[in-house]
């Protein structure tokens, strides 16, 4: 990306030289679902890896997380940053510089698509500490030590492939929405289905400087109407420890850059996906949490800690478990399963003003004793699967309130972890596009 270029950002928004695979590679074969998913369930990667086979496919260019604990990541990291280079030497791409993708994802559980604007973002407008009051900043608690094994994985690569999802706050749907509504008059890119019950996405291209100026024009109205003292412009919305690994990258690079080559360099910005959060197909669900080696008894004990009192409810199934903690009367509600039953846990004189708070709490005490593990899940009936083996326990989560998100943020800060996903694991955004981030 030129220096040129990177001078017509505004307010942390850029276009980017997109990369996409030439006509005559295996779009559904290609495209992969991000890496962060299916952590506990390895029996899906080993289906996706025989299903790709020696194909090109973004697979060979990322590492999925259910591997990160294997004895030799090094091995995994070459390979990958050998598959980038040789796919570039291959010229396996078509480019399109100074752009923008519109991007239309259906999914099984879609009555219409959701949209998406393909760009970048300046990381010297993101900071993703708890306390930021950045143009971009992280909507959930960052943890710190999962960005070193992602940072081995970027530091030496020379390309990204972007599953992040950012969210705008864009009632009078200004950015995204015009360029859907003429999209047969924009150059579609690509139309792929979706491996593994994802669904389908579609692109169009936008570069004419029109429509590129009606995106920074609308991005510029946004911008004028947030408080100056704390212009939550850009929410992250998936992905944030990726986009916190490429920040992380980006400051090391600048330190070593005289200042007339920071605006220029590639390694400044990152590729996303941005989405509007009234979009009304884009559907927020909790993250739920499954604990490994742990009694309820020893939950109870810890759980005690965090309140100054609970009350439980045995009831019959997942439904009743829905409807009692989203019933909306004010109370602190988490849905339990194990090997035992369903019930519904009522916090009195909670410590945290949410139910994901307060289990985070019980959860970070719990694993700092050692006393078991945990996994973060996207869909309730993994969860409750994987909860109600021998030993384990499933924890549901209430609903998270789209309309209330952004003031939410802009006025306590980060969200605790994990609270919160746009849509259930084969909802996520896929590795198609690529970016070249290194001179």
């Amino acid at each position: 990306m030129t220096k040129r270029r990177e001078q017509v950002a505004v307010h942390g928004l850029a276009c980017a030289d997109i990369l996409v695979p030439k006509a005559g590679i295996d779009m559904e074969k290609w495209a992969i679902v991000a890496c962060d998913q299916y952590t506990s369930e390895p029996e899906y990667w080993t289906r996706v890896a025989q299903t790709v086979g020696s194909a090109p496919s973004t697979l060979h260019m990322i590492y999925p997380e259910v591997y990160l604990e294997e004895e030799n990541p090094g091995k995994r990291i070459e390979a990958i940053n050998r598959t980038m280079a040789q796919y570039l030497d291959d010229g396996l791409f078509d480019c399109y510089p100074n752009a923008f993708f519109l991007i239309e994802r259906k999914t099984a559980a879609d009555k219409e698509g959701r949209w998406g604007l393909l760009a970048c973002l300046d990381l010297d407008e993101y900071d993703y500490s708890v306390d930021s009051t950045s143009l971009i900043r992280a909507t959930e608690g960052t943890i710190l030590d999962r960005i070193p094994p992602r940072k081995a994985i970027r530091k030496h690569a020379t390309l990204e492939v972007p599953h992040i999802l950012v969210l705008i706050n864009d009632a009078a749907r200004s950015v995204i929405e015009p360029l859907a509504a003429k999209r047969e008059t924009l150059r579609h890119i690509y139309d792929t289905p979706l491996m593994e019950g994802g669904g389908s996405v579609s692109a169009w291209l936008v570069d004419s400087e029109a429509d590129r100026g009606e995106v920074f024009g609308a991005i510029e109205t946004l911008h004028s109407a947030l408080d100056p003292a704390n212009p939550l412009l850009f929410a992250m919305g998936d992905g944030n420890h990726s986009l916190a690994t490429a920040k992380s990258c980006w400051e090391d690079i600048k330190a070593t850059l005289p200042e007339g080559e920071r605006a220029a360099h590639p390694a400044r910005f990152a590729l996303v996906e941005i989405e509007n959060i009234h979009d009304p197909a884009l559907e927020f669900e909790p993250i739920h949490r499954t604990l490994f080696g742990l009694s309820q008894e020893s939950f109870e004990r810890s759980l005690a800690g965090v309140c100054t009192s609970f009350r439980k409810e045995a009831v019959r199934s997942l439904e009743e478990i829905n409807d009692l903690i989203d019933c909306g009367d004010g109370e602190q509600r988490f849905g339990y399963s194990d090997a035992h039953g369903y019930w519904v846990y009522t916090l009195i004189g909670a410590d945290h003003s949410i139910a994901a708070g307060s289990l985070q709490s019980v959860i970070d005490a719990l694993l700092k004793a050692k006393t078991c593990t945990v996994d973060y899940i996207h869909g309730k009936e993994v969860t409750i699967k994987l909860g109600q083996k021998s030993g384990n326990i499933a924890l549901i989560l209430p609903e998270v309130s789209k309309a209330t998100f952004f003031d939410t943020i802009v006025h306590d800060r980060a969200l605790p972890r994990k609270t919160f996903s746009m849509g259930e694991a084969q909802e996520k955004r896929f590795y198609i596009e690529a970016r070249k981030i290194r001179i």
